[in-house]
């Protein structure tokens, strides 16, 4: 069986961005498939916006790229409440326990993401790998 990823919002970001390092290995993930979540894309496409200087149209667009090649998953009452648990029970802020909770209801093993510690583990089957250390 393939290992089942999931990408925060800073993959999307970095595939956008100048850094020709970052953003191949960026793009590499994000052509392989991975999983989303809803999050993930309006994220990405504030922080485009807002820190980036892209038109909106140019954001969406780039949204909509990233959703044709991904396994968009909505975050929904089973997300929110799963993240309600873990941010308690890891002390996360809610932001990165929708993260984790997206991945982990979708049956991912690993999370790819630059913001959470590089090889933790979360319920017992989910790790973090931080793409840019590597």
């Amino acid at each position: 069986m393939t290992a089942k990823i999931f990408i925060d919002s800073n993959i999307v970001i970095y595939a956008e961005s100048a850094d020709g390092e970052k953003s191949a290995k960026a793009l590499a993930l994000i052509e392989g498939s991975p999983v989303i979540s809803t999050q993930v894309i309006n994220e990405s496409i504030s922080v485009l916006v807002r820190k980036y200087s892209f038109s909106l149209p140019d954001a969406c667009e780039v949204a909509e790229s990233v959703m044709s090649l991904c396994e968009v998953l909505p975050v929904d009452v089973a997300v929110v409440n799963e993240a309600m648990r873990l941010g308690k029970s890891y002390s996360l802020s809610h932001w990165d326990a929708l993260i984790i909770a997206a991945a982990l209801l979708a049956g991912c093993d690993t999370l790819y993401s630059e913001d959470l510690q590089h090889g933790q583990i979360f319920g017992g089957s989910l790790r973090v790998v931080n793409p840019f250390v590597l």
